[in-house]
């Protein structure tokens, strides 16, 4: 059973996630299916890769360009990158193209929907994780993972003390809990929105007492003037939009860099 909606720190998902822009280009991964989840998985060109993993955790529109090419950009920097498809190709698109559209799905149940995908993405990632792990990492591998909106959660659950990925990040999280920032046991980055309905501020600076108090290693990115989905689904025409979206990854890539070369 979920919490109750009041004792989130980052809401649910819900029509907040909606909005955005789609992005074009083409990418070059490829999908196979591991522990039941389609994967997309993409690899450093030739030559440029540093021997890690990057785990792949999508928001609510799961497997659709912008995704993916975040997935490559990752590889660029260096990654074998796997992202899971929880969703099994029932992303919200699918439901809703908008927050006003009523006559795509007009009984779409988005609660409804969102909890069924939620748990599967729990019981799934950690094993999807960890098969990933033992079939495509070395000895010499590391491995982090990086959450968007619906993906959040999966990175605090992979930081815990028994996980045996090194680092994490998320983006514009979404359905947090107290619980998970206590029981965070690795480096953890937060890239947030100014203007977050799903993680306002009150929420975000409480999130911030418990990391203090607990010790925990953490970096926060705090962008102006941006709202929920500026990492994935900005305008990419809107200059300040373009930068935003960049230094938000420049500063995953960077913070991933660090604590894996420890």
């Amino acid at each position: 059973m979920s919490p109750p909606a009041d004792s989130y720190l980052a809401i649910p998902p819900g029509d907040h996630c909606l909005s955005g822009n789609l992005h074009t280009g083409a990418t070059r991964g490829k999908v196979e299916t591991i522990e039941e989840a389609p994967t997309y998985i993409t690899s450093p060109h030739p030559g440029k890769g540093n021997g890690n993993i990057l785990f792949y955790y999508p928001d609510v529109h799961g497997f659709y360009n912008n995704a993916m090419l975040l997935m490559d950009a990752f590889a660029d920097a260096g990654y074998t990158v796997f992202g899971i498809d929880y969703f099994r190709d029932d992303p919200v698109w699918k439901h809703r193209k908008d927050k006003d559209d009523k006559t795509t799905d007009p009984g779409f149940d988005h609660a409804a929907w969102r909890g069924k995908h939620a748990s599967f993405a729990r019981a799934t990632v950690p094993k999807w994780t960890k098969t990933i792990a033992e079939t495509y990492g070395k000895e010499t591998t590391k491995y982090c993972c990086v959450g968007y909106c619906f993906g959040a959660p999966y990175v605090l659950d992979s930081l815990t003390a028994e996980g045996f990925i090194f680092a994490g990040a998320f983006a514009h999280p979404g359905a947090l809990t107290d619980e998970q920032f206590q029981n965070l046991a690795k480096p953890l980055l937060l890239s947030c929105a100014e203007n977050d309905h799903a993680f306002p501020p009150e929420k975000r600076q409480k999130a911030q007492r418990i990391l203090q108090e607990g010790g925990k290693k953490y970096q926060f990115q705090l962008f102006q003037g941006v709202g929920h989905g500026f990492a994935v689904r900005c305008n990419l025409d809107d200059a300040y939009e373009r930068y935003v979206k960049e230094q938000s990854y420049r500063g995953i890539v960077e913070w991933f860099n660090f604590w894996l070369s420890q």
